[in-house]
């Protein structure tokens, strides 16, 4: 038996607790498939969107590349003509990746948002691979 004080074990009494303990663990067992069973579904979906969002490094460099220039998120955005809330969303790893955006803003801070070189100096010139 549990070590409890009389005191204790008194208490839980009077409050019902021991009678509605069982009731509680059941309603939590349920509880707990319910939860594992969404998330679950939840990680697939994730997982799923998860190619869709751009990553944190990838906001981290467009970060640092715009205050590198010297640029808000509104002056990056209006060289690349795209509203504010954009580059906002790209740098906290909110948005959905568009090469076109992607390529504008790595031309705008001169920084690789793509690839296996993520960070670094866009080198102008023919691609080579």
């Amino acid at each position: 038996a549990p070590s409890l004080s009389p005191q204790a074990i008194l208490a839980a009494q009077r409050r019902g607790e021991d009678v509605e303990t069982s009731k509680k663990w059941a309603a939590g067992q349920n509880k707990q498939h319910f939860i594992t069973k969404n998330t679950a579904k939840l990680d697939r979906e994730t997982e799923e969107l998860h190619h869709d969002r751009v990553s944190l490094e990838v906001g981290k460099v467009i970060q640092q590349g715009r205050q590198s220039k010297g640029l808000t998120q509104k002056d990056l955005a209006t060289r690349i003509n795209e509203k504010p809330q954009v580059i906002a969303d790209y740098e906290s790893g909110r948005a959905i990746p568009n090469n076109q955006v992607m390529g504008k803003i790595e031309r705008a801070i001169g920084l690789k948002l793509r690839g296996k070189d993520i960070g670094k100096p866009l080198e102008t010139g023919p691609k080579g691979k």
